[in-house]
């Protein structure tokens, strides 16, 4: 009897191992379940209708676990999420008197920090874009943005919600169940294309790129787990400069990038690679927050996701919801 319950414990603790590791490497049958969206653009005295309809959008986000998925992507019941990831523009305009701190107050109320201090009921993971200001020092009203993101990260990997932020305290990157997850901000560069001249300093991404890189280097190695990545601006963007997207794609391609996520340009699926390459990114424009989000699940055979909208953005009562551009996507986990 001893040397039956011997092997016993020893087949279980065997088990356990092998599916969830110490360092977090192995990605098991667990899903993983996260909300994507993008351009709040907080208002601060004018056009406050847009925090309203924002509001509306993340009730909406903490009441639909439990509800079905389309039936188009299998069905069965969408999971808490784990987090939600939000794509830049958070606020209107980052460096306006008296009015950008105020910005920033009404995203904190509504989207809160872990899920416990606002109406958003779970953690919360931001980037900054285009609208949220210029570099830390760079701003004219004593308001900073980026300054704000950069304590937020500090409490995230005190608490040990993210394992790895940049230099600069800016870019950040964590693991769910062994998915790989980097926040790039702005767009995925080091610094602005020569060639694009437009709005500096406000268009600096600050060490985007050379952040994922050593990221994945330490992080990912040769092990093929799966990798997101986010940032505010995608490849459609003029003034992410096309060579700088290729470079980008140069810098994850000997990854297992299953999706790049961004905002900025409205909403859809898209599939972009350079020109003379074959394995292209699939790219999940997030739309706006006051329109709707995206409810992504991911586990080792395969990655769906859909975008829950309104069917009208006004409403602030009796809300109807749909889904709408839905990606079911098969993975490969693993060497």
């Amino acid at each position: 009897m001893f040397r039956f319950r011997l092997a016993l414990l020893v087949l279980v603790l065997g088990l356990t191992g092998s599916m969830f590791a110490a360092d977090d490497k192995v990605v098991h049958d667990k899903a993983v379940t996260f909300f994507v969206t993008s351009d709040s653009h907080y208002e601060a005295t004018r056009n406050l209708d847009r925090n309203d309809r924002n509001k509306v959008t993340i009730e909406r986000m903490n009441a639909i676990p439990g509800t079905p998925w389309p039936e188009k992507l299998g069905g069965g019941s969408i999971g808490k999420p784990m987090g939600v990831l939000v794509l830049g523009d958070l606020i209107d305009l980052g460096d306006r008197k008296d009015e950008s701190a105020l910005m920033w107050r009404h995203f904190e109320t509504q989207f809160g920090f872990d899920g416990t201090d606002g109406l958003l009921k779970y953690p919360l993971y931001e980037g900054w874009g285009n609208h949220d200001g210029p570099p830390i020092g760079k701003e004219k009203f004593g308001f900073s943005l980026q300054l704000q993101l950069k304590h937020r990260n500090a409490q995230r990997k005190k608490a040990g919600r993210i394992s790895n932020v940049s230099e600069n305290g800016l870019h950040y990157s964590w693991d769910w169940n062994g998915i790989h997850f980097i926040m790039a901000n702005l767009y995925p560069a080091d610094k602005q294309h020569a060639k694009v001249r437009y709005s500096l300093p406000w268009h600096d991404p600050q060490m985007a790129l050379q952040f994922i890189k050593d990221d994945l280097k330490a992080n990912v190695g040769d092990s093929n787990r799966p990798v997101i990545i986010m940032s505010h601006c995608g490849v459609d963007t003029d003034w992410w400069h096309p060579e700088d997207w290729a470079e980008f794609y140069k810098g994850v391609k000997p990854y297992n990038v299953i999706a790049y996520f961004y905002g900025h340009s409205g909403t859809g699926l898209r599939k972009w690679k350079p020109e003379g390459e074959e394995k292209p990114l699939d790219c999940i424009n997030t739309g706006q927050t006051e329109k709707g989000f995206f409810a992504v699940e991911i586990t080792d055979k395969r990655m769906r996701l859909a975008y829950q909208i309104k069917k009208d953005p006004k409403l602030l009562e009796n809300v109807e919801w749909e889904w709408k551009y839905l990606l079911d996507k098969p993975l490969t986990i693993g060497k």
